[in-house]
């Protein structure tokens, strides 16, 4: 399994020093980033449609579910379980369809998991979007998490805006210019989102940004 490991000394954390004062702070604050990826993909966006609109608690308890009857979530093996079965597991009607979309799409490979990596960011977003349930965000995260892409903001995450008011002191009246950041951070914005994330993960957020 792959994984996101960034220090102090590397190259992209540096070139977000040198261009933000303030991100260097919270940088310097949480040091290094080290996360593991995943990359069977078919798998993890399975996992990330069961976990639309959930706790991680809850999203974890519903997968650890489904993983019980649905053997390594195989997508060979989907149409063999009723839904009934799918649902009794506490998965909705709606996140059974989409799942059930995204499988029909990755075996007929009119959404090719297989060769997804080898495409430009804006196609991956196509493709994945093309899936009923699948939205921009959901894309957006497998691009980071699974793709590894180091060039990715994501405008409709709520995490992200809250820690970048947080961070910037950044009023909620007061409209937030994402643009502004994307600009600063490229070409790693994947990046300075994971200190962000961070940032929320340890409970800093909950505190004046005292770096």
């Amino acid at each position: 399994m792959g994984k996101f490991y960034f220090t102090m000394e590397d190259d992209k954390v540096q070139h977000l020093i040198n261009r933000d004062p303030i991100l260097e702070k919270l940088i310097r604050k949480i040091g290094t980033i080290h996360m593991k990826l995943s990359q069977d993909y078919y798998r993890s966006i399975v996992q990330q449609i069961i976990g639309q609109q959930l706790s991680l608690k809850a999203a974890a308890t519903i997968i650890g579910l489904v993983e019980q009857i649905w053997s390594d979530f195989n997508p060979e093996l989907i149409g063999d379980i009723e839904d009934e079965v799918i649902r009794g597991a506490g998965v909705s009607k709606p996140k059974i369809k989409y799942i059930r979309d995204l499988t029909d799409k990755h075996l007929t490979k009119e959404v090719d998991l297989s060769a997804i990596h080898s495409h430009e960011d804006a196609e991956v977003l196509k493709q994945l979007t093309s899936v009923k349930g699948i939205g921009k965000w959901t894309a957006e995260m497998f691009l980071i998490f699974s793709l590894a892409r180091l060039d990715v903001l994501s405008y409709g995450d709520v995490s992200i805006q809250n820690a970048i008011r947080w961070l910037y002191q950044i009023e909620k009246e007061e409209p937030l210019e994402l643009d502004e950041f994307k600009e600063k951070w490229a070409p790693y914005n994947s990046v300075a989102s994971l200190y962000l994330w961070e940032a929320i993960n340890r409970g800093l957020t909950k505190n004046p940004p005292n770096l």
